[in-house]
């Protein structure tokens, strides 16, 4: 399916449902026919985001980027979100998180941006045998996190407290594989500090959808 068959009604309510916490604007706008592009494809050049956005993307592209919606493919060193390189140029290809690709393709056809109901459909898809249970213990670890950070070790508690302490580094590699975390390599004065790895937590799965 290419992106003129994404149908105006659908990019609308993506649209409405990110401005809940973007705010309406027409880089919010822009940003919704982006992704929804993007969601079906799971990557996109910066060739194609030029002939979607029609105007110079830089901006689009570093929103998307600071709410980790897109992430650039190429890297400095690791595969970590801090160490990707955001270059606006041809020849560039960017990914949509796993994660994002369930929120996107659910606020297409609901119009409500709801992390719980993406990180349950993605971890049923997964086949984790806790699909129903990660929905809450993410919002556990956004909870705990600071300026979007959090430990190993509090993940570790958080498992611990939702009796999955025997699937600690399962759930860490499929919570890094869902694109709903990613491991802050450059923070090593802090990993010492804390004696754990230091994780960056997505933040458009934090959001709030409100009842």
């Amino acid at each position: 399916m290419g992106n003129k068959e994404i149908s105006r009604t659908s990019s609308d309510r993506l649209e409405q449902a990110l401005s809940v916490f973007l705010g309406p604007s027409k880089s919010t706008g822009t940003l919704s026919q982006l992704l929804a592009y993007a969601a079906q494809k799971s990557t996109v050049s910066y060739q194609e985001i030029k002939e979607i956005i029609k105007d110079d993307p830089e901006d689009v592209l570093l929103l998307a980027d600071e709410w980790r919606l897109l992430l650039t493919v190429r890297t400095a060193k690791s595969s970590s979100w801090e160490d990707r390189l955001l270059l606006l140029e041809d020849g560039e290809i960017y990914e949509i998180p796993n994660i994002v690709r369930f929120l996107v393709q659910s606020g297409l056809s609901t119009g409500i941006w709801d992390p719980e109901k993406a990180i349950c459909e993605l971890f049923k898809e997964l086949g984790d045998p806790c699909w129903k249970t990660i929905p809450e213990l993410v919002r556990s670890v956004a909870e705990e996190a600071v300026d979007h950070r959090i430990t190993g070790n509090q993940i570790r508690m958080i498992c611990l407290q939702f009796g999955l302490s025997n699937r600690v580094d399962a759930l860490i590699a499929e919570l890094k594989a869902a694109g709903i975390i990613s491991p802050r390599l450059s923070s090593v004065p802090e990993v010492n500090r804390e004696g754990s790895p230091i994780y960056e937590i997505n933040p458009s799965v934090t959001i709030v959808v409100s009842s």
